[in-house]
């Protein structure tokens, strides 16, 4: 549950001035946070960064080591933050039509919160992508900087409950895909099948195998109230889709996942062999579908109905008949 906002600012003593918070009675616990940050840009100039060919190159990798290395410095940038010894800090990228998300979260073990610097990597890593693009688009913007989620201290596991109501993004775990080498035939099926039930997509998000986690966590952290991940669900040994939804859900739906191999099991034996995973992250309700157009349609057949009334329900407005 999330705490309610303190009535006073920790940062001024009684006289109203400013002052470094001591922490030295709180208790040393494991401390996570994660922000995320959008930047805003032209479809061609999000098109250049992921195909890494501005006259600036390696934009992402520039971008995310000033990400981590901003979030090292957050004690020297802002004045009453103290300094912590980091044990993590990620900066992940995702992206839509026109738009770059920028995730980073940040880990430590100490008296104190991470907010500040999991806030600062984004900010970095997003100005960082400004500096690189604006050659060919100055009028790109930063914008829509938040703490999403922080673990440890007094107050616990907070996560931001504001939900982007109405939307969704899609998923499409393929290394194949990813490297342009295959074409992605499955993740324009599921986005026209949500935008037909009232969603608006995000985008269609191709991630190789091995980058999954990563990206399915980004995802979860722009809080869509649907995500729908297809492929990566089997047992060849680079199939990871079922690991990486497992660790962003915080309850498992498996009569759903049931339902939908038993919907393949109605055609062809091999659907038995599918491990994908429903569940709810926050509000968020992720389905893995697999990776076949026949597996996605099976899927889509199963949650026609179903996933209004599943998204009612969390947001309070579905109870049962």
């Amino acid at each position: 549950m999330t705490a309610g906002p303190t009535t006073s600012l920790s940062h001024l003593d009684a006289d109203g001035r400013a002052r470094m918070v001591d922490v030295g009675g709180k208790d040393v616990t494991d401390r996570t946070a994660t922000a995320t940050a959008r930047f805003l840009t032209r479809p061609d100039v999000v098109a250049l960064v992921r195909a890494d060919d501005l006259p600036k190159a390696d934009v992402l990798a520039t971008a995310r080591i000033a990400g981590i290395q901003g979030a090292k410095h957050t004690s020297d940038l802002i004045p009453l933050c103290h300094p912590l010894p980091l044990t993590s800090v990620s900066v992940d990228f995702d992206f839509d039509e026109s738009a770059i998300i920028v995730t980073a979260t940040a880990k430590t073990t100490g008296r104190t919160g991470v907010e500040m610097e999991a806030l600062t990597a984004v900010a970095i890593a997003g100005l960082t992508l400004h500096d690189m693009v604006k050659a060919v688009d100055p009028e790109a913007i930063l914008d829509d900087l938040k703490l999403v989620e922080k673990t440890g201290g007094k107050r616990g596991h907070w996560t931001r409950e504001t939900l982007r109501a109405g939307t969704a993004a899609v998923l499409v775990a393929s290394t194949a895909g990813a490297a342009g080498t295959r074409e992605d035939t499955t993740g324009p099926v599921i986005s026209a099948w949500l935008e037909d039930h009232g969603y608006a997509v995000d985008g269609v998000t191709i991630a190789s195998d091995a980058d999954v986690a990563e990206t399915l966590a980004a995802l979860v952290a722009t809080a869509p109230a649907v995500i729908i991940t297809t492929g990566g669900t089997g047992m060849s040994p680079t199939d990871r889709t079922p690991e990486a939804t497992r660790r962003v859900l915080d309850r498992e739906l498996p009569g759903i996942a049931e339902a939908i191999r038993a919907a393949g099991l109605a055609k062809t034996p091999t659907a038995a062999l599918s491990r994908g995973l429903a569940g709810t992250s926050g509000g968020t309700v992720v389905v893995n579908l697999p990776g076949s157009r026949g597996g996605v349609k099976d899927g889509l057949s199963v949650l026609d109905g179903l996933l209004e009334h599943l998204v009612a329900q969390i947001a309070g407005g579905g109870a049962h008949e």
